[in-house]
């Protein structure tokens, strides 16, 4: 049997359409000449870039966000933020309530999609649910930061700075516009600043770890047992991933003497920034050039994996990672089936997370390898900025201003898929498809 016809536009397809006409008016409005501080407006390509990297939330950027854009300029980069992190189509969920208008079935799958959603029942009270408490938290956030740039920045420059920083924060977008002396220094003026260094992880935690876990946290208070296993999962791999990164950079990276000069606090303090920030953020409160090899390999590898599903983070996501690790460790026991927390998970969810996993170590390789080659720069620094790119993170090892149109391009795809997501690129190429009606002969082979 062929394929079914389906009328209309996916879901998928919606989702990928409307970040790329958010890219698209973007883009037009910082090539405005009132969008630069000169006047002049950016080129279409900077502006392109600029307008991909806000609206994928990933903070890659061409040109210094303090000093080349105007106030209009960093408006219109940081409502990309957050219309990008919280997804288009879920912020457009507030225009359908300001005008009255009911939200039909089709409406509401969409909205499933562009968060990610587990079912589509209820989605419009999680969705009005999740603006809620976003809109608190950036805006306590904002007060917060607001507070602790005062003293160097005044007033009203300070009330911009607090809300920049903390939608970007949140949103794990990374984009900064602290380089109004140095350029792309990002938050290393505030390396030694606790308050500044606590406020932005915790952002970076919350918006990365995802909406369905704040629910169930809030629905099942501290009742670990009660959790969802997508909550349980998600929320043990984080706590790993945040230890490991901590004691990673803490031990291996800024303990290496003649290279960082650092008090135990700042090691401390700049050991827990540096394990949160590469999932996926792409604030630094280091000067990222002194990793050594080994470090700048490990943040590779958090990059790709990024925050969980359902959230503004990016990257293969936490939960694709454990089912991966659960799935070996059924393998070495010997077990059927993959199995956590009493219940058998299916096969399903097992193809899809070796093809999101297959998928971006793919396009992160062969783009570094494409970058390395047609910029003659080493490979693993090549590497750095296409998982940074694909995994929507926004770490530089300083080479992305100076990269020419090609690169520049692959980079643009890269955080267009990074953000979209695998699996949505992959429905919407391949099209909706009958299930199969003949099974085929079982054959095995040899593999390992």
């Amino acid at each position: 049997m062929g394929r079914i016809k389906q009328k209309g536009l996916s879901s998928g397809q919606i989702v990928m359409g409307s970040f790329c006409l958010m890219i698209l008016t973007g883009t037009f409005l910082l090539m405005l000449p009132f969008a630069t501080s000169d006047g002049k407006g950016a080129s279409f390509l900077d502006a392109l870039f600029t307008a991909t990297s806000a609206s994928c939330v990933t903070g890659l950027i061409v040109q210094n966000t303090a000093t080349y854009w105007s106030w209009f300029g960093q408006f219109v980069i940081i409502a990309l933020i957050q219309v990008g992190g919280m997804g288009v189509v879920t912020m457009a969920f507030v225009l359908f309530v300001a005008s009255g208008r009911k939200i039909g079935l089709k409406t509401r799958f969409v909205m499933q999609d562009s968060i990610a959603a587990p079912q589509v029942g209820g989605i419009i009270r999680m969705i009005d649910w999740i603006l809620k408490v976003t809109i608190a938290i950036e805006l306590i956030a904002a007060v917060l930061l607001a507070v602790s740039f005062y003293p160097e920045y005044g007033l009203l420059k300070s009330i911009w700075m607090g809300i920049f920083h903390s939608i970007s924060a949140f949103c794990n977008a990374g984009f900064d516009i602290l380089g109004d002396t140095t350029p792309y220094i990002s938050v290393v003026d505030y390396a030694s600043h606790l308050p500044i260094n606590l406020i932005l992880t915790f952002l970076i935690i919350i918006g990365g770890i995802g909406f369905f876990v704040w629910e169930d946290i809030y629905r099942c208070g501290l009742h670990f047992r009660r959790y969802k296993l997508h909550t349980k999962l998600a929320l043990q791999t984080t706590f790993a991933l945040l230890l490991i990164g901590f004691l990673f950079f803490f031990f291996l990276e800024f303990s290496r003497d003649g290279v960082w000069d650092l008090s135990l606090k700042d090691q401390i303090i700049a050991s827990w920034f540096q394990a949160v920030s590469p999932r996926t953020a792409g604030f630094n409160t280091v000067d990222l050039t002194k990793l050594a090899e080994p470090t700048v390999l490990f943040t590779v590898l958090l990059m790709l994996i990024g925050g969980s599903p359902g959230s503004t983070a990016g990257g293969m996501k936490t939960t694709t990672l454990a089912e991966l690790i659960l799935c070996t460790k059924s393998v070495l026991r010997g077990e059927a089936s993959v199995r956590c927390f009493g219940r058998t998970i299916p096969q399903r969810i097992l193809r899809n997370a070796v093809s999101i996993t297959t998928l971006y170590i793919t396009l992160c390789i062969g783009a570094a390898m494409a970058i390395s080659v047609l910029e003659q720069v080493p490979i693993l620094t090549a590497l750095y900025e296409t998982a940074s790119a694909v995994g929507t993170v926004g770490l530089t090892l300083g080479i992305t201003p100076q990269l020419g149109t090609v690169s520049r391009l692959i980079l643009i795809f890269l955080m267009y898929f990074g953000r979209v997501g695998g699996l949505t690129l992959i429905y919407v190429l391949a099209g909706s498809q009958a299930e199969d009606v003949a099974i085929f002969p079982k054959e095995e082979i040899t593999i390992g």
